[in-house]
């Protein structure tokens, strides 16, 4: 027979259920203090009797979630994901939510408090939207795995909303920008190469400064992708941000020809520094064979921005500045995306949605052209179109160069 008391004490309220019996034979007590009100503290009895009654109550653990994120969630994570991915989530555990939600037992976590970690987020702006839906997966995995695992009888992030993040409209450069970055990109010493990669294929920076010699094609003008470095530079990663990053690039022939002249200055650093250089096989590295420092390839990449005149971007947006002026272009956004390395041309579209609209108009002008101008032939058909046009399709000229569209 259960026994249920709710009372105050000083200025909170307490609850006390005797409910079945101990090993001993003696009855089983549960008490709990602090609540505000007296409706909570009958609340809280409710659910534990409900608990009890069904064989669904868990015993409340001392662990503290710092404790329980630390020895057990991410020491399972490291079974699961890649490394880099790993770091990405210990940093933004460590520095961000354990600090806010570390000392509080696991079974003690209740919603307000992860919501009120998101509207601090939210309002200092430390981190990016992104991040912080990040965090909120996280948490979220963490205690639903804490759930399974039986540490605490419900998830209390499954009561929380995710927060928003107010998607960034991609920073690029225009046709004439991009000429003009790689006229002066062109005599800026050892990694302009790695410019003139990332312009002309939309390669991520770790792909880059991964790429080895071994994967460029001379015959086919093309390259492999099939390593990464680290974030820090300190690794070489033999896989690739996901499946589809495993690909093959065409290259525009000056592409080519700027690999070739940048092999040369690799083969005599190879000779002058002897048993000292380090081969590695990597396009991007420095004098002794290294992979480049992000640092200094940066900071490259904002001084000849600067002599060429050209609005601030960063690196990584040189990869947006490619699928901009392929997709203007008119080049197939699924061709578009193989060249990311995208895992679905949805990502593609989504990122650059604010193309569309312009896109979308250019479509039904040239669709109203083929059906209705004059030049077409009298049976209805479109005019034929040049040979050459329809065999290589759309062109980005770049300096030179032109990025043909594959069909």
């Amino acid at each position: 027979m259960a026994g249920r008391t709710v009372k105050k004490s000083g200025d909170s309220w307490y609850y006390l259920l005797t409910f079945g019996t101990k090993e001993n034979g003696k009855p089983q007590q549960y008490k709990k203090r602090g609540f505000k009100t007296k409706q909570e503290a009958q609340k809280a009895l409710n659910e534990l009797e409900h608990s009890l009654t069904t064989g669904s109550y868990i015993k409340p653990t001392k662990l503290t979630y710092k404790d329980y994120m630390t020895k057990q969630y991410l020491e399972d994570k490291l079974t699961k994901v890649k490394q880099r991915t790993l770091g990405t989530y210990t940093w933004l555990i460590e520095k961000h939510v354990l600090p806010a939600l570390g000392n509080i037992e696991l079974s003690n976590l209740k919603p307000m408090h992860i919501q009120q970690l998101y509207n601090k987020l939210t309002k200092e702006k430390n981190i990016s939207d992104e991040n912080v839906q990040k965090i909120h997966t996280l948490i979220n995995d963490s205690l639903k795995k804490a759930e399974r695992w039986s540490l605490i009888a419900k998830n209390p992030a499954s009561l929380v909303d995710r927060p928003m993040a107010v998607k960034k409209e991609v920073t690029v450069w225009n046709l004439e920008q991009v000429k003009s970055f790689l006229r002066h990109a062109e005599g800026a010493g050892r990694y302009s190469i790695a410019y003139f990669i990332a312009l002309t294929t939309g390669m991520r920076k770790g792909e880059i400064l991964g790429l080895r010699w071994k994967d460029v094609d001379y015959e086919r003008n093309c390259v492999r992708i099939t390593q990464t470095v680290s974030n820090d530079g300190k690794e070489i990663l033999p896989y690739t941000k996901t499946k589809s990053g495993a690909r093959t690039i065409d290259l525009p022939e000056e592409t080519i020809n700027q690999l070739k002249k940048h092999s040369l200055l690799i083969s005599r650093e190879k000779q002058e520094a002897e048993q000292d250089y380090s081969d590695n096989d990597l396009v991007v590295c420095n004098e002794s064979g290294m992979p480049a420092n992000s640092s200094n390839l940066r900071r490259i990449f904002r001084n000849i921005t600067k002599k060429a005149g050209n609005p601030r971007i960063r690196f990584h947006d040189m990869r947006h500045t490619h699928a901009t002026l392929l997709l203007l272009q008119g080049v197939n956004p699924k061709i578009v995306s193989e060249r990311l390395g995208h895992a679905d041309v949805r990502i593609t579209l989504d990122t650059y949605s604010h193309l569309l609209p312009s896109m979308q108009k250019e479509t039904a002008l040239n669709f109203g052209k083929m059906l209705f101008d004059d030049s077409a032939s009298d049976n209805g058909t479109p005019t034929e179109q040049p040979k050459e046009k329809i065999k290589n399709g759309p062109r980005l000229l770049l300096k030179g160069m032109s990025i043909t569209s594959l069909n």
